[in-house]
């Protein structure tokens, strides 16, 4: 079977972004990464875009996007899955180039957040939960991940310094990528001496809504070893889904989604936990990343508040070195292809101050919700 390779890789700056529209925002990854694949607008078969059009004025936003970048007559469409939107639209790239309808494509992550104020963000945020069950009694993202974290604390004795720790981790590698929201180191005391939002989730605990794009130019293999020297190949795909509502949810303190699509990747890939050199996962709220190293199989149930040390440049396996979610931000129908930039860097060996020495195979872990989705990359070199 032929593979399905990255060639290009491009990310904006992410932030409060009030300097560009959306178009112009999406404009920014996108000259990065044709560069980068040193090809032009006609060389690319189909553009699909990762976005939740709900948080942007701009209604069918993928048709304003594609004219302005100069893509038109080539086809494109929106992918929508929350905040795994742009995993979602990588996996259709996949489909699209393993079918042989097209041989290039460009999947663009994109997401004006931060025109809406932060009441509206955070009720918009609430009805990707239940809108029946759970909604009208105010829920929030913060409201969920705080049950993760009591349900997490309660069975394992995980710790709110252990939550901390995932904190101060990203905003220390955070000051080293140019392109994250966040340019400032934090201590645990500082996280914990920060407000409560939702218990037992402190300010610090909670990454930020942003604006920001990121880009990826996906190839068939012949196209791949044509256009780069380096090509990242897509070894593994896994993608499942989880009750929509925490009602009907059995566990607390893990993600079945994350489990199952894990599954599936490692499978596909020929690979195992422990062959994974460098990731990037989904840490919306620290509680997040906790959880996220005991789902895909990096430690042992119950043994994630311990791990965190282990995820630092020098540890058993690097997580998130690039800032994550917390230290990035989280545009949301960006965050998928910015993971997947990250990962090629190192694969690539262009990861500058938090190059992972030796990285040939990582791994991207995308969660949509509040776990109703996720969707796990394996790649190598």
């Amino acid at each position: 079977m032929s593979q399905v390779g990255i060639v290009g890789i491009g990310h904006s700056k992410f932030g409060r972004r009030d300097d560009v529209t959306v178009a112009e925002l999406a404009f920014e990854p996108f000259v990065e990464a044709v560069n980068d694949a040193g090809i032009g607008q006609k060389d690319i078969g189909a553009t699909i875009i990762g976005a939740s059009p709900v948080y942007m004025t701009q209604r069918s936003i993928a048709g304003p996007i594609t004219e302005y970048l100069g893509l038109n007559p080539q086809p494109v469409w929106l992918t929508e899955a929350a905040c795994s939107s742009s995993a979602a639209a990588l996996r259709t790239a996949y489909a699209l180039i393993k079918s042989k309808m097209h041989d290039i494509v460009l999947v663009l992550g994109v997401q004006k957040m931060l025109e809406n104020p932060t009441s509206e963000i955070l009720k918009i945020m609430g009805r990707t939960g239940d809108v029946q069950w759970e909604a009208p009694y105010g829920t929030t993202f913060a409201n969920y991940y705080a049950m993760y974290a009591q349900s997490h604390m309660e069975k394992y004795g995980t710790t709110s310094e252990q939550l901390a720790e995932v904190a101060v981790k990203a905003h220390h590698y955070g000051i080293k990528n140019e392109k994250a929201m966040f340019q400032k180191e934090i201590t645990i005391e500082k996280v914990l001496e920060s407000r409560i939002i939702a218990s037992p989730l402190h300010l610090f605990d909670c990454c930020a809504n942003a604006d920001g794009s990121s880009a990826l130019i996906v190839a068939n293999e012949e196209q791949s070893k044509r256009l780069s020297d380096t090509p990242i190949w897509i070894k593994g795909l896994g993608a499942a889904t989880a009750p929509f509502s925490l009602l009907t949810r059995p566990e607390l303190s893990t993600l079945t989604s994350a489990v199952n699509a894990s599954e599936i990747a490692y499978k596909q890939a020929k690979v195992e936990p422990r062959e994974i050199h460098i990731a990037e996962v989904h840490d919306c709220f620290t509680i997040a990343e906790i959880m996220a190293y005991e789902d895909l199989g990096f430690t042992e149930r119950g043994k994630g508040g311990e791990f965190v040390k282990s995820a630092y440049i020098g540890g058993k396996l690097p997580v998130n070195v690039d800032g994550g979610l917390k230290a990035k931000g989280h545009p949301i129908g960006a965050t998928g292809c910015s993971q997947v930039y990250g990962i090629v860097q190192q694969l690539r060996g262009e990861a500058g101050k938090t190059q992972v020495n030796g990285a040939e195979v990582g791994l991207t872990h995308n969660v949509g919700g509040h776990g109703q989705y996720c969707i796990v990359h394996v790649f190598s070199r």
